[in-house]
């Protein structure tokens, strides 16, 4: 009895302390989502009501400041001089928390404005200081939020946990007291041990039946660990070196792409040059593989890939400092061209992309995608180093590898991420093989996709196409008995760019570009960075220029259009016949406005290094993306990332997945030629003032949803999948090791 009594006392001690844990991490985070809110709703304050204040006088600012304390959580307002002096100021402001009280890091806050929380007896208070004045000594805008609330909150739900847990405790012991007397002893002592396990130098064998509580256990405390790793800051390659080591312990990933990061390439004078694709899927996937390491498995595409690997056809990648390995595949030609040039895009390509090409499918290229397939499933089983590893699968060229991976490797963790968009049930049925395509896809842990819109065309696709159960509160798709989990993951760039180090400033890069392009210093430039597909609207954008120009002859002789279209499956006949247009397009527009020193097209049909896409993004006016149909569209995101002078606008097409992200963007329908000349216009027009605002809101949005965000979120939900997994394995086999 006394030991039952030692029990229950342990039993409930530990519920109280999982209890007072679990209330002051919500109540941090509580109190770290309230700041936030606050800073943002003030921020969002001072934009509305700045105009209003520059040019009141004192009665009208007094007035403005009483509009805005009309919100029942803010306390007070007052409008300050940098020296400390009110010009005005609403009666509830608590005079300890006025102007005069300011600390001096306050009164001398900059454009991003001073925000600091003060503890009182009544509760905490929130100072937000925001300058409303263009000029350095210029007026301070001060609002203070009452945040009493979030204590209030906080002592409801620590009430709450504890009778949450107290019920909980009730129910344990009820249990604990009907098996005392037949397992108390044995329990005891095991328990005991598993719990000073961790304390003593020699290991401490684990019972098989504990195992499934360890795992239980040590879920918790991951969950945890990641909610409290969401206060800290913005993504990055370290923070995801972090969340991974504590997740796989620093267990490499492996990703599947068809194209490799790097290519080794003959110089035409006896050496090999490393060049990089043009290719937005490298620009995402390549920092997370520096951060993370690994094996990324590709198709070797370069004339002198295979004269730098080794006998297993390996090489260290970045060159000169690698942190990963590149495993490349070689394929035949009659490989290269059913698998890569017939089925992935005269086929899937067009299918999934509204850009009004015809599909093309062919039982031989469909014969040469599954053997590709296969292969690409052999060499990942070949490079795992345990049978459980983490596989990302990347993109269209591989839409049957999950299924056959899964039969290799069962216990595989795969997530399929699908960068290009995913037509509707209606359309996708075109595909001959659309159930094949469907059933290779769930073989995948997890199929991720840009947008919701896309996820729930797949889940549309499968409801119609196989039999299946469709889980619509999960988001998965569940067949055989394995569940597929379908999620949204917005893919985006790395922050800050790599390009940006040792990069000339953008007053350099203006001049710099300018002279390269022959125009003269003070030229409006626009700017289209593309590869030569026929869904990036190359030939709309043209058409808006030629409207701008006719519309508007005052930028006749001061814009010009540099367009960087780099050469793209020119094997194709469609793409041949688009680059044919697009030259003749360019060269009528030119003979129909050029005049001596200026014709306003300058189309350059070649690769472009990273770097100096870079060096072209910061010297611009505008970037216009006139995509027809894109999943994400990367362009739109690298000109943000490279303008950190604040300036240039982005004119970004409504069919990019980027559209529902950058909304400060001009945001235009690329079919229509009109309203599209007129975003260029009113780009070329826009204000100093306005182009600053615009870029800071979205240069702020991709520093948050930065790539490496992007791919902790997918990586974490891949961990808790596998853990998950690992559970049932074990549970189903009795308990047993893994």
């Amino acid at each position: 009895m006394r030991a039952a009594l030692r029990f229950l006392l342990l039993l409930v001690a530990s519920l109280a302390l999982v209890a007072w844990g679990a209330s002051a991490l919500f109540n941090r985070q509580a109190r770290v989502w309230a700041e936030r809110d606050m800073a943002l709703r003030a921020r969002l304050a001072v934009s509305a009501a700045g105009p209003s204040l520059r040019a009141a006088s004192q009665q009208e600012a007094r007035a403005v400041l009483d509009v805005l304390v009309r919100d029942e959580r803010l306390m007070g307002s007052a409008l300050c001089w940098r020296d400390g002096r009110s010009e005005a100021a609403t009666d509830r402001l608590p005079a300890r928390l006025g102007c005069a009280a300011l600390p001096v890091e306050a009164r001398e806050a900059g454009e991003a404005g001073w925000d600091h929380t003060v503890a009182g007896p009544a509760g905490s208070t929130h100072l937000t200081v925001m300058p409303v004045d263009d000029q350095p000594q210029g007026r301070l805008l001060l609002l203070v939020h009452d945040l009493s609330f979030v204590d209030r909150r906080a002592g409801t739900t620590r009430r709450y946990t504890f009778l949450a847990f107290a019920l909980v405790g009730l129910l344990g012991a009820a249990a604990a007291a009907a098996v005392a007397r037949l397992s108390w002893l044995s329990w005891t002592a095991q328990l005991r041990k598993v719990l000073l396990a961790p304390f003593r130098a020699a290991e401490v064998p684990t019972p098989r039946h504990f195992q499934p509580l360890l795992s239980d256990v040590r879920d918790l405390v991951a969950s945890l660990a990641a909610e409290e790793s969401r206060t800290e800051a913005g993504w990055t390659p370290e923070r995801l070196r972090l969340v991974l080591r504590r997740q796989l312990g620093g267990e490499g990933i492996l990703v599947v792409a068809n194209r490799e990061p790097y290519i080794h390439e003959h110089d035409g004078q006896g050496g090999i040059r490393v060049a990089h694709p043009a290719s937005g899927l490298v620009t995402a996937l390549e920092p997370v593989m520096r951060a993370c390491s690994g094996t990324w498995i590709a198709h070797g595409s370069g004339d002198a890939d295979f004269e730098v690997v080794d006998a297993r056809d390996h090489v260290g990648v970045p060159p000169g400092r690698p942190v990963y390995d590149l495993r490349r595949l070689r394929l035949s030609e009659a490989e290269e061209q059913g698998y890569y040039y017939g089925f992935s895009n005269e086929g899937l390509w067009p299918l999934c992309h509204v850009a009004h090409t015809r599909p093309e499918f062919r039982s031989a290229d469909w014969e040469q995608y599954q053997r590709v397939n296969r292969r690409f499933a052999e060499a990942v089983a070949e490079e795992a180093t345990s049978p459980d590893p983490i596989v990302l699968v990347q993109d269209y060229h591989f839409a049957l590898l999950p299924r056959y991976l899964r039969e290799r490797l069962p216990r595989a963790t795969i997530l399929t991420f699908w960068h290009i968009p995913w037509p509707n049930a209606e359309r996708f049925g075109i595909c001959p093989w659309e159930r094949a395509v469907l059933e290779g896809l769930l073989g995948s842990s997890i199929v991720g996709f840009h947008t919701q819109a896309h996820c729930n065309n797949f889940m549309e696709s499968v409801d119609r196409y196989l039999e299946t159960r469709l889980d619509r509160e999960r988001h998965s798709v569940v067949q055989g008995g394995r569940e597929t989990l379908v999620r949204p993951y917005p893919i985006s760039i790395e922050w800050p760019s790599r390009w940006a180090d040792g990069a000339p400033s953008v007053a350099e890069c203006r001049v710099a570009v300018r002279r390269e392009l022959g125009i003269p210093d003070d030229a409006l430039l626009g700017l289209g960075v593309d590869r030569l597909d026929y869904t990036k609207g190359i030939e709309e954008r043209l058409l808006a220029v030629e409207r701008l120009l006719e519309r508007s002859p005052e930028y006749h002789g001061r814009f010009w259009f540099a367009q960087a279209a780099a050469p793209s499956r020119a094997i194709i006949p469609a793409y041949r016949a688009l680059g044919e247009r697009v030259e003749a397009l360019a060269q009528r527009i030119n003979q129909r406005f050029a005049r001596p020193g200026w014709s306003p097209i300058l189309l350059a049909r070649r690769h472009h290094e990273p770097p100096d896409v870079f060096r072209m993004y910061r010297a611009a006016d505008l970037c216009y993306v006139s995509s027809l149909h894109d999943g994400m569209n990367l362009v739109a995101k690298e000109f943000v990332a490279a303008r950190d002078d604040q300036r240039g606008v982005l004119v970004l097409s409504r069919f990019t997945g980027a559209s529902r992200e950058l909304t400060e963007a001009l945001v235009v329908n690329p079919y229509d030629i009109d309203s599209s000349a007129t975003a260029l216009a009113a780009a070329l027009a826009m204000p100093a003032l306005e182009q600053e605002e615009r870029m800071r809101s979205m240069r702020a949005l991709v520093s948050e949803l930065n790539v490496y965000r992007w791919a902790g979120k997918m990586l974490l939900d891949a961990t808790r999948t596998r853990r998950r997994e690992r559970l049932v394995t074990k549970l189903s086999s009795g308990g047993g090791a893994r």
